[in-house]
């Protein structure tokens, strides 16, 4: 009894640091992909009102009603609400930036007769079903418009779930093209990966030490930094293209940056040692008898490496190819750096959206996406790979 609770008084610091610093802010975070909390404060009325409509047609008056109340009561106080609601309302249906602040400066005033008239006498946008369906559907708290939207998916005005206009398709492109991408460079390091591991495996001394810290010295180097070194080199009059023009190879020089070569190329750059590492590992393991056992007993040295070496080798091979495809999925600072517009991830969209157009909803929204696309990764591996318990046979 008292080692599991000096082990739990040993760890809690460490668990206490984690959830403070690591899973508290990243929680927060993607819990924004999934609530919605910009338009009920500005609308609380409205969305009441609309709780019951079912989507076809206009509301009643009493929608409309609500409606001028609540922007009047806005216009009297925070002034920036109106703008912040009218943006999340015009992520879902353009026109609203505009559309909403009118209304509230034209409402102001006291006017006779009934609200449906005098709102929609400012405008014909009030008539139309979608209008009241983006208000409805941003009513909160919880709200699936960011998720759906990162999947290229909308809902319309009853509520069901459509296909977003093909003008606005592109996150399950980027999605599709990060997967590629990623297992591309996993699919690099395992070729250049599996010989450098069983070379630095197989030698001795001074040799294996060398090669060891030739894979380790990346580490040691930021990454910003040898990404920014490949810029050099293949720039039109870096060093790859001056050298290949110097040799008489070319004439002039090639297009190798700001395209997926270069993005290519820089990643498996910089995920190769999480490829080796694991390998070098499982290769170090292997009972060395085992294929000169196969080799006595008459077997090629391609069936030695196909029934012996690689079947023993797949643990490594596992660990490796999961290691650099997961990191591979959510890399953001080489593509950025050496990519062109077509050759972005989703984790610049992810930084796109949370810094520069600060659409916190979406880019929590991709964040799950992308956390999703890992888990399932992990998943597959564990059912390919298999996990045991610690001590299982």
């Amino acid at each position: 009894m008292r080692r599991p609770v000096g082990a739990a008084l040993l760890t809690a610091p460490l668990l206490l640091f984690l959830l403070v610093t690591f899973v508290a802010p990243i929680g927060a975070f993607l819990w924004r992909g999934v609530t919605d909390d910009e338009v009920r404060p500005v609308l609380p009325r409205t969305v009441v009102a609309l709780a019951s409509w079912n989507g076809t047609g206009t509301p009643g008056e009493e929608a409309f009603a609500a409606l001028v109340e609540d922007l009047r009561a806005a216009r009297s106080g925070d002034r920036g609400a109106i703008p912040r609601a009218a943006a999340r309302l015009n992520a879902d249906r353009p026109g609203f930036r505009g559309l909403l602040p009118m209304t509230a400066r034209r409402v102001e005033a006291p006017f006779e007769g009934s609200a449906r008239a005098a709102v929609l006498a400012i405008s014909a946008e009030w008539g139309q079903p979608e209008t009241w369906g983006a208000i409805a559907r941003a009513g909160g708290p919880m709200s699936s418009f960011h998720v759906l939207a990162a999947l290229d998916l909308r809902r319309d005005a009853t509520g069901a779930v459509r296909q977003a206009p093909e003008d606005t398709r592109v996150f399950r492109t980027v999605l599709l093209r990060s997967l590629w991408i990623s297992l591309l460079v996993t699919a690099v390091c395992l070729a250049l990966g599996w010989p450098l591991a069983w070379l630095i495996a197989t030698s001795r001394g001074l040799a294996a030490t060398l090669l060891l810290a030739a894979v380790m010295l990346p580490f040691w180097i930021s990454l910003v930094v040898r990404t920014a070194a490949w810029m050099v080199l293949l720039q039109r009059e870096g060093i790859v293209n001056a050298a290949l023009q110097a040799g008489g190879i070319i004439e002039t020089p090639l297009p190798l940056l700001m395209n997926r070569f270069a993005v290519v190329l820089g990643m498996v750059h910089i995920l190769l040692p999480f490829m080796v590492l694991p390998l070098v590992a499982a290769f170090r393991g292997l009972d060395p008898r085992l294929p000169r056992a196969a080799a006595s007993l008459g077997a090629a040295p391609w069936r030695v490496f196909l029934r012996v070496t690689l079947p023993l080798s797949l643990p490594g091979v596992g660990a490796g190819c999961i290691l650099v495809f997961i990191q591979a999925l959510g890399f953001y600072v080489t593509p950025a750096l050496l990519g062109g517009p077509n050759d972005q991830m989703l984790a610049w969209f992810v930084g796109f959206y949370a810094t520069r157009s600060v659409n916190w909803g979406l880019a929590a929204a991709l964040s799950i996406v992308l956390l999703v696309a890992v888990g399932l990764c992990v998943a597959l591996y564990g059912r390919l790979a298999g996990f045991r318990r610690p001590g299982a046979a």
